[in-house]
């Protein structure tokens, strides 16, 4: 595909006129997916898609126009019918005062080399682990690219393969054990043990289950829940222009008006992420973008548009503005001693419903779900029934935050709709001196 995308970048570039511009944005996948139920491979296929996106500009006019990709020479006709018909729509479309794209040609040309095994073999690693077991899950794998291309010249290429498993164990009634892992290299004897623990942990839940009052719980959050806490953080938090016009959640830490623990440091890492290091308007991101370090706010994602409005230094951020692969940096915390440091309190594995109650005070609320436990003397004594709590990012990852682990786990947006998700965490464990617990 690399090859053809550059061949259509070419073509595009011989139609344009003297006074035009255009850019190519290329998103595609070839992903075999797996579907399992009851620990049998129920429904299997591939998806093989490429998706093109053509903008063209005048001046400060532009429009864009998507197609579908066949992968042969139809594509050609396809493209120049576009660019005909985005001419019709420029010669009436307003300025656009915001536009920004890249005038320094900075191109670049990645493949990784596929580490993955035939998916076959993938499928039957999780069926001998998870022999006897009732899994239910989705494996995803295969290579996902995207490309760039301007009339400037420029041409961007990304690469890579990966996979991800999203699965949980099943009993009787409403009880289940839910995880995920991916990467780029297949980790058979990890996701074996991974499945052996979530059996045990599946025969702990057929204890009665301990209702508590409200009130305000020590807890330990695995990384599963703190991701999710980072992917509320992620909207909007980071964004420069939501900081700017006072709607993020972290406005008060971007004001230097609040602070988070000393423990936290949180950064865009780019080369270690599924997704590509460029977008859509031809910036390259850094390889790293800080923007907590020591609890303190230090820097903000910024696409072209909000650098264009508010004349400040851009980042090479997409338009959204949302970290595509955010790192936290992990603490001392052993994962040995979890449950001893933990002591009485909560064992969360999983949440859910979380949104924000009050977003300027970062203010939460969600769901108890899956596997979460009331522990006595650093032992799992009772599965935890359902609960709602209320609380406070500032709280949380604040005055509240004893510890972190001292590893760190990657956590891949296991979405899929119109295509797989490039998004992804690698976070800690997180150990507070208190959960608020409402109902």
């Amino acid at each position: 595909m690399r090859a053809h995308f550059h061949r259509l970048a070419d073509a595009a570039q011989a139609l344009l006129h003297s006074d035009e511009n255009f850019t190519l944005w290329l998103a595609g996948e070839r992903t075999d997916f797996v579907r399992f139920n009851h620990a049998r491979v129920r429904q299997a296929g591939q998806v093989s898609q490429a998706t093109l996106e053509l903008r063209l500009i005048h001046g400060r006019r532009q429009a864009c126009y998507a197609l579908s990709l066949a992968g042969d020479d139809e594509d050609f006709g396809a493209l120049a019918t576009a660019l005909a018909a985005l001419r019709h729509v420029v010669s009436s479309a307003a300025d656009d005062p915001y536009l920004l794209l890249n005038q320094t040609v900075t191109s670049s040309d990645e493949v990784q080399q596929n580490n993955l095994p035939p998916t076959p073999q993938m499928m039957d690693d999780i069926l001998r682990a998870a022999d006897g077991a009732d899994l239910v899950g989705i494996l995803a794998a295969g290579p996902i690219f995207h490309g760039f291309a301007n009339g400037l010249g420029q041409r961007n290429w990304r690469e890579s393969a990966s996979w991800n498993f999203d699965w949980s164990i099943h009993a009787a009634s409403d009880r289940a054990v839910k995880r995920g892992s991916a990467g780029f290299n297949w980790q058979a004897q990890a996701i074996g043990r991974d499945i052996a623990q979530a059996c045990e942990q599946l025969a702990r839940l057929d204890r009665p289950a301990r209702l508590l009052s409200p009130g305000s719980y020590r807890a330990y959050l695995t990384p599963n829940c703190v991701a999710a806490l980072a992917g509320l953080l992620n909207w909007g938090g980071f964004s420069a222009r939501e900081q700017l016009v006072r709607r993020s959640p972290l406005t008060r830490l971007a004001q230097q008006e609040a602070a988070l623990s000393p423990l936290i440091h949180v950064q865009q890492q780019a080369s270690t992420g599924l997704g590509p290091g460029f977008q859509a308007e031809g910036y390259l991101q850094p390889d790293t973008i800080p923007l907590i370090r020591a609890g303190k706010h230090v820097g903000a994602l910024v696409s072209p548009r909000t650098a264009m409005e508010y004349g400040i230094a851009g980042t090479g951020t997409p338009v959204h503005e949302q970290a595509s692969n955010l790192c936290m940096t992990g603490g001392s915390l052993a994962e040995g001693d979890i449950l001893a440091r933990l002591g009485d309190g909560l064992y969360l594995e999983n949440l859910h419903y979380l949104n924000y109650v009050d977003r300027p005070a970062a203010r939460i609320t969600g769901m108890t779900r899956f596997a979460c436990f009331w522990v006595e003397n650093g032992q799992l004594a009772a599965p935890l029934g359902v609960m709602r709590f209320d609380d406070s990012l500032y709280g949380l990852l604040g005055d509240k935050l004893e510890d972190l682990t001292s590893t760190t786990q990657l956590i891949a947006d296991a979405g899929s709709y119109e295509a797989r998700s490039t998004d992804s965490v690698n976070v800690p464990g997180a150990l507070v001196s208190g959960l608020n617990l409402v109902l």
